[in-house]
């Protein structure tokens, strides 16, 4: 399995930071050219390669950490995203009416056609997903929801490999509510810091 981040702001380098920790390795891609983003992901460690979008889109899964306004031009980077495991880790911090009425991950996964999406990773801050989320004991959560369940299976793996632990909120449209943010109304989940013991 591959992992591709596009979008290499605060969020996009927290969890760059995640995946260098397990020693993981993950592309980093943005509108700024690979060698822009070079020093910086070498700084955060040598499993995080800095490259261009279009080939950080070759990857199996994307996580897409970009503002939300640009996520309909990163889907227009492919013809097809057939096979494709995308992530949602943003907020729609845009007009309700932006959004067709839709909650922000439904109108992400319009743009996206033939991908299977998830969304995870958005409910913290950065610096919270950059720590190390192994603290007394305990795992920091990230939720994830999903209207594909065979793609929320990796995807909580995934999460577990990172050191988090992984709860499923079910349906974007059900318990991913609880996490979405639009507009200026936040699910009741975001920023939510929960820690989850081993059983």
């Amino acid at each position: 399995m591959s992992y591709a981040i596009v979008g290499f702001g605060k969020v996009g380098q927290a969890l760059a930071h995640a995946f260098a920790r397990k020693n993981i390795e993950v592309t980093v891609a943005s509108r700024r050219p690979p060698q822009a983003l070079a020093p910086q992901a070498r700084a955060i460690g040598p499993t995080v390669v800095a490259k261009s979008l279009r080939d950080a889109l070759e990857a199996d899964t994307i996580i897409l950490a970009v503002p939300f306004g640009e996520h309909r031009e990163v889907a227009k980077a492919l013809p097809s995203w057939k096979g494709k495991t995308v992530i949602d880790a943003m907020n729609a911090q845009v007009p309700l009416e932006e959004l067709d009425g839709l909650l922000s991950s439904a109108f992400v996964a319009k743009a996206f056609t033939g991908a299977r999406l998830v969304k995870g990773f958005n409910h913290l801050i950065a610096a919270k997903l950059a720590a190390d989320p192994i603290v007394e004991g305990g795992h920091r959560v990230v939720f994830l929801s999903g209207d594909d369940e065979d793609a929320i299976a990796p995807v909580a793996a995934l999460a577990k490999q990172l050191g988090f632990a992984p709860v499923k909120l079910g349906k974007l449209d059900e318990g991913g509510a609880l996490v979405h943010a639009r507009g200026r109304v936040w699910g009741p989940l975001i920023f939510q810091d929960l820690f989850k013991k081993e059983q």
